[in-house]
Parts: structure tokens; C-alpha cells; sequence
């Protein structure tokens, strides 16, 4: 009798000791993938976000490309999916929506020693590296971006750091600053190195060279780097100099391996392969850095249609505007069947466009914080959602 009482007690422990330990929200998993772009961003703020979810909700996201994310989305593989280009063809479903959840710049990185001082490049100079025509770093155009004075801006900022608007939206410059270059560049061949799969990183660098140098970049964007590319990029003179590489991981990646290279990636790749960062000469022919303020000041110029796609205007003369900036936009339903996890798609995309981790946390990894009227639209976008 006194083994059989015990072991009621035991029993009844037991089961409160499971009651216990399960949470008072099991939530809903979500899971993401598509774009490596906005990757780093998005598990950097996995864990805030469910340590702060109410509902219990968690995700987990797979990072490849932005063809793969528009390819799922079509399947339904997954509940959310991120592209770094709209997506527009016709297996796309009436009910997708694009929200612009994450800015960033695209970075061009080199590989070669050099002063602390970044290189700077105009547009016409990186459609002709990219292009096949500039092949060694001591080329004259190259040469002439990097010895002559140009113009930096600096812009307002309050006691957060975050820039100053003024009433048209636009940002309010505080200062700006001529700097004379002094640069001596290798005589090295240059190794370019492209994304050789489907990818909106692409389509957005192949669309800046269009836009901005059309006369060297003469084909239109394209997610396949080889399917933008100007001229043979088999020919005798790329075999072995143009090479290409899977994500952002892998031509930074390769990139870091290969002296005198260039490539184009996030600015977060660059510090884990050695790589350094090139400034760009804007159309104002200031010298812009791939930073949070400057691609606020790029992204301000852009407007936005009723799907959410944005059109970027790479003529803008806003003097800092650093005109690589890109968005990656969420693909989302708003039609879910199940209705909770489309209650857990909402919250995330809301938590991606918040301060505690466009600012707090993508800051430090070099994304930028969309605010103003582009968050307020963004923000209508996410409310679809369902």
C-alpha cells in the first residue's frame, strides 16, 4: 500500500511537472527563405523576435536567392519569401503582395593593399570593370576617379544618430567637404567576380549599370549576370578573369581568395574576407559611402506603386545619395488559409521594419532604416496581410 501511495504521488508530480514545462503559447513556426541579401539581417533578429512575441510565434529562414524565393512562392514552399527585385511574371499569384521590409546598400568590394583611404568609383568606371573593358587597376579612368577633388556631404543627425528631415522629406545637409584624392593604383590585372546564379542583388547592380552608364552597359537588368553582360563574357580576354560564384557568400567568399579582384555583395561581407569598400561618385558628383544615410537619401527619391514595387531614380541629384542602394521585399499572402500563421507573417514583417531591428540590430551589419513615407506605405502593405 505505501509503494502504491508513493507512486500516485509520483505520477501526480510527474504531471505537473510536464504541465509545468510547457509553454503557455506554443505559437506558430514560420518558416522564410529566398534572398541572401536581407539573410544576415533576418537571423540576427530571429531571437529578439521571439523573445518579445507575445503570441509565441518563431521563424526560421533559408537563405539562397531571390529566383529561389519567387520560385517557392509559387509553390507555396514556405510562408514567407524575400526578393530583392519585384516579382512580376505571370505564375505569380494575384494575392502576393510586395512589402519592402529591408534596405541596404550593395557594396562594391575589392581586394588589393592600399591606403585606409576607399577607393572611389563613378558609375562609367564600374560598368567598364564589370563590362570587360577596364582590365587592369591602373587604368586611366580609374586612375582619374581617384586623383581628383570631389565632395563629400555630411548630413544632420539627431541625438539618436538618425538623420534630419526636413518638411519635404528630404535630408537636411549640415555641412559639406572638398577632398583632394592622391591615389597610385597596381598595375594588376583585375579578376572580376560576378553571381553566377538567378539572383535581385543582380538584377539591382545590372540595373544601376544600365541606368547609369548605358552607353557602356548597354543590355538591360537581368537576374543572370552572364545574360546582362555587355559583350562575350566568354571570350579569350574574360576566360579565367570573369569568373562567377553561388550567393553573396561565395563571390565574397572567392573574392577574399583572389588578389586584385573585384566583386558585388552586402557591405557585411566585406570585414570576414578582408575585403575593402568602394565609395561612389553619385550623379551629383559627390562621393557617396554605402552607408545607412546614404541609401535613406537614395531610397527618398524613389516612388512606389500600388503592388509595393519601388522605382529607383539613379539621375537623382540629392548630393549624398548613395545610388546603389536597393530594398528587399517580403512576398506574402493575402489570402493565408491558415489564418494564425498569416496573424505570425504580419508580426513578423512588422517586427523586420522596427526600430529594435532595422536600427538596433541592422545598423551594425550595415543595413539601413526605412522610414518617412516609404515605412508608412510599407506599413499599409503589411496590414494585408491575411
Amino acid at each position: 500500500m505505501k509503494i502504491s501511495k508513493i507512486a500516485k504521488i509520483a505520477a501526480i508530480a510527474v504531471a505537473f511537472g510536464l504541465v509545468a514545462t510547457t509553454p503557455a503559447y506554443a505559437g506558430s513556426a514560420i518558416s522564410g527563405g529566398g534572398a541572401s541579401f536581407p539573410a544576415a539581417l533576418i537571423e540576427a533578429c530571429k531571437a529578439p523576435f521571439a523573445a518579445q512575441s507575445s503570441a509565441g510565434d518563431t521563424y526560421s529562414y533559408a537563405s539562397s536567392s531571390s529566383g529561389t524565393g519567387q520560385s517557392n512562392s509559387d509553390k507555396s514552399i514556405g510562408d514567407f519569401w524575400m526578393s530583392d527585385g519585384p516579382y512580376t511574371a505571370t505564375t505569380k499569384r494575384a494575392s502576393l503582395i510586395h512589402v519592402p521590409v529591408v534596405a541596404a546598400p550593395i557594396a562594391v568590394l575589392y581586394n588589393f593593399p592600399t591606403t585606409k583611404k576607399a577607393l572611389q568609383l563613378s558609375a562609367e568606371t564600374i560598368a567598364g570593370i564589370f563590362g570587360g573593358t577596364i582590365t587592369r587597376w591602373n587604368d586611366p579612368a580609374i586612375v582619374a576617379d581617384n586623383n581628383k577633388a570631389t565632395i563629400v556631404t555630411i548630413y544632420k543627425k539627431d541625438r539618436q544618430g538618425n538623420p534630419v528631415k526636413g518638411k519635404d522629406g528630404k535630408l537636411q545637409v549640415l555641412r559639406t567637404q572638398t577632398v583632394s584624392g592622391n591615389f597610385t593604383l597596381p598595375d594588376q590585372k583585375i579578376s572580376v567576380i560576378y553571381r553566377s546564379d538567378s539572383s535581385g542583388t543582380t538584377e539591382n547592380f545590372t540595373t544601376y549599370l544600365n541606368k547609369s552608364a548605358a552607353s557602356i552597359w548597354t543590355k538591360a537588368k537581368n537576374k543572370v549576370f552572364k545574360d546582362a553582360f555587355p559583350g562575350n563574357i566568354n571570350s579569350a580576354d574574360n576566360l579565367g578573369r570573369v569568373v562567377g560564384a553561388n550567393s553573396s557568400t561565395g563571390v565574397a567568399l572567392l573574392a577574399g581568395k583572389t588578389p586584385y579582384s573585384i566583386t558585388y555583395a552586402e557591405v557585411n561581407y566585406a570585414v570576414a574576407n578582408k575585403l575593402k569598400i568602394a565609395n561612389v561618385i553619385n550623379p551629383a558628383g559627390n562621393v557617396a559611402v554605402p552607408n545607412s544615410i546614404g541609401v535613406s537619401a537614395f531610397l527618398a527619391s524613389a516612388t512606389q506603386d500600388a503592388n509595393g514595387y519601388l522605382t529607383f531614380d539613379y539621375a537623382t541629384k540629392e548630393p549624398g545619395a548613395y545610388p546603389l542602394g536597393i530594398v528587399s521585399y517580403m512576398l506574402a499572402d493575402t489570402a493565408y488559409p491558415d489564418k494564425t500563421k498569416a496573424a505570425a507573417v504580419k508580426a513578423i514583417a512588422t517586427y523586420l521594419l522596427s526600430p529594435a531591428c532595422s536600427k538596433t540590430v541592422g545598423e551594425k551589419l550595415g543595413f539601413s532604416v526605412i522610414d518617412g513615407a516609404l515605412l508608412k506605405k510599407s506599413q499599409d502593405l503589411v496590414a494585408k496581410i491575411g
